[in-house]
């Protein structure tokens, strides 16, 4: 009778460390925080309603906040991100695609290292592991700044950066575009002298090419500078003035970590 025992508790002991062994279904991303409208959420195959706290999510949910608006959402995953200002982007299932507008992303600390946190844009992605990292994209600039830990870029072109603590990839893209604009109307003065004054727009061909003009601006082959370190007077003002980071009603978990490795402090809450 008790061998009997001792092999029924055995295997229910078995049972139960293959259970524990197994990896566990991530949760569903949810609203974290709404501390500010207006802020938008937009379920797949729905109308976009108002964001809520603990609201639920889903993959290619895509989410927007307007100026003071912002938010914080956790993926499915544990990884979490903010959003404010005029953004609008769009939920993977492990990471997160921004259209324009700021986000903030960060890793617990402690979290063990698996898949990336990556951010991307149709610029460029932003990878983290353990790290902080700000994105800011808006049609006069692109910028990645390391808030603390390692940042893998890759742009859309195939060029890879990485970003330490305090270091920041800023794209002027105003500047690069008036510079394309510019080139492109000496083309097409050029053009036009040779050919009496009188330049005739290109027919479409069968394959529906546009004008040099349009294509190239699509095709434009940004200048990516390296990666800069900002100064500590610049961070320290950064970190002040961050409605991201400050403008919750909890502190963001790498808040120590940030202050530690850039030797700057936030306001108290």
């Amino acid at each position: 009778m008790k061998q009997a025992v001792f092999i029924q508790a055995g295997a229910l002991l078995l049972l139960g460390s293959a259970l524990w062994s197994l990896p566990s279904r991530a949760a569903q991303p949810r609203v974290v925080e709404v501390p500010a409208g207006p802020a938008f959420v937009k379920l797949p195959g729905a109308t976009e309603i108002t964001a809520r706290s603990g609201q639920s999510l889903k993959t290619n949910t895509l989410l927007r906040t307007t100026k003071p608006g912002r938010m914080q959402v956790m993926l499915g995953n544990g990884r979490q991100f903010r959003m404010g200002g005029d953004a609008q982007l769009r939920l993977g299932a492990s990471d997160v695609e921004l259209l324009k507008g700021s986000i903030i992303g960060w890793i617990k600390p402690g979290t063990p290292h698996r898949s990336p946190f990556s951010i991307k844009t149709r610029l460029a992605t932003a990878s983290i592991q353990g790290t902080t990292v700000f994105l800011e994209f808006t049609d006069k600039q692109f910028k990645v700044f390391s808030w603390e830990g390692r940042v893998q870029v890759e742009t859309s072109n195939g060029q890879r950066f990485t970003l330490n603590s305090g270091q920041q990839l800023l794209l002027d893209l105003k500047r690069q575009m008036d510079e394309v604009s510019g080139r492109l109307d000496g083309l097409e003065s050029a053009l036009g002298e040779l050919g009496g004054g009188i330049v005739t727009p290109p027919t479409p061909g069968r394959d529906g090419s546009r004008s040099p003009r349009s294509r190239q601006q699509d095709e434009q082959e940004y200048d990516w500078e390296p990666p800069q370190p900002v100064t500590a007077q610049d961070a320290e003002r950064r970190l002040q003035k961050s409605l991201l980071i400050n403008g919750f009603s909890t502190p963001l978990e790498t808040l120590p970590d940030i202050e530690r490795e850039l030797g700057v402090s936030a306001p108290a809450l």
